[in-house]
């Protein structure tokens, strides 16, 4: 059970795996006004930045999961370089169908809702681990304009362009599923490139250190088309945002 070594390749320098800074990750916590003690399980936790600087910013104490291995092992790093591994715990498993042994205050999925098949699964799946009155984070990509056509949407990494709602309609979905959205915080265009870009250069080391490798022609194919594919279409048309919600 672990993620496609692509992954790991493609984001090995990576502490955030989505499209927020350092800075609009510690913007969503304050924002949040988190108390001390505050009790988070975060889905798909990555390389466990948000639990781990919240834990030392905020004092929260909580739970990561994760499939794969290497970020995994990376949060568990990051824990113990932060000084916060006795507050924060991170487990190597399939996030999908992981509920929480006791209610959590914060239970957060940020840019994975695949664990729940969608938005509207992966909210389901993160209520069931909170409690009453608790806050729940949803991070999840959007059309930042209507694509024009399938062609752009693939090339955005949907499936179609049906995958994404355009803002307003994705704030409309929260609402439909019985949520207010109560704060968000979006990417924009630098956050974007900062995500994106240093995954050409992560894919251009690897590639110089492992020319043998069986994964390199895929690696040269994503390196040699990516950054233009990027400018061209998912840097226009690709919003992606932190959203929190409680329920009504």
């Amino acid at each position: 059970m672990d993620l496609p070594r692509i992954f790991t390749i493609r984001e090995s320098s990576h502490r955030i795996h989505n499209p927020l800074t350092p800075g609009k990750l510690a913007a969503l916590g304050q924002a949040l006004h988190l108390a001390p003690g505050t009790r988070v399980l975060d889905l798909a936790s990555g390389s466990g930045e948000m639990l781990c600087t919240w834990a030392r910013d905020h004092g929260v104490t909580g739970t990561g999961v994760d499939i794969s291995t290497v970020f995994t092992e990376a949060a568990r790093a990051r824990a113990a370089e932060l000084g916060v591994a006795d507050r924060v715990t991170f487990v190597h498993d399939d996030a999908s169908g992981h509920v929480s042994d006791e209610p959590v205050d914060l239970a957060a999925c940020i840019g994975a809702t695949w664990i729940g098949n969608g938005v509207a699964g992966t909210a389901e799946l993160l209520a069931r681990s909170l409690r009453p009155g608790g806050l729940m984070l949803i991070g999840e990509p959007y059309w930042r304009r209507e694509v024009p056509d399938e062609e752009t949407a693939v090339a955005c990494h949907a499936r179609s362009k049906e995958d994404f709602l355009v803002l307003p309609e994705l704030i409309g979905q929260f609402g439909d599923l019985g949520y207010d959205v109560v704060e968000m915080v979006l990417a924009d265009q630098d956050s974007w490139d900062r995500y994106q870009a240093a995954q050409w250069l992560n894919l251009r080391r690897w590639l110089d250190a492992n020319a043998d490798d069986e994964l390199a022609p895929q690696v040269r194919a994503e390196l040699t088309t990516g950054p233009a594919d990027y400018a061209r279409h998912a840097r226009e048309h690709l919003g992606w945002g932190v959203f929190a919600l409680m329920a009504r």
